[in-house]
């Protein structure tokens, strides 16, 4: 599946955000892909807007296997301070955005139509 979420960064923290994922923790990014992230990446705005991609098996699932994870802990715990709402983890405060057009699933349904 793939999915979209947003979440939002304290613009003036915005460049302490993109020094500390310039360098993630080895430690991290290995627990990611372990966990079942896979083409992963953030998008940041001027105005602290965050939007972040993944490909994985299940959302919910892929979350509860980095939540058990020691170093996610620490990670989260180092980021949280950079976002706007400061009472959660930032991975609980994602929204997920619905995906309303896919170019590859349209040309697959109009391919197969059409033969």
């Amino acid at each position: 599946m793939r999915v979209c979420f947003r979440s939002s960064v304290q613009p003036g923290l915005i460049d302490e955000y993109r020094r500390r994922h310039a360098a993630v923790w080895p430690d991290m990014l290995r627990a990611l892909k372990d966990a079942g992230w896979q083409n992963y990446s953030l998008f940041l705005g001027a105005d602290g807007l965050l939007v972040g991609y993944v490909e994985c098996d299940d959302f919910d699932a892929v979350r509860a296997r980095m939540a058990l994870t020691e170093v996610n802990a620490r990670w989260q715990a180092e980021m949280a301070a950079l976002f706007d709402n400061t009472d959660q983890a930032p991975d609980e405060g994602f929204l997920v955005l619905e995906e309303v057009f896919n170019l590859d699933d349209q040309l697959a349904t109009a391919e197969s139509t059409a033969s």
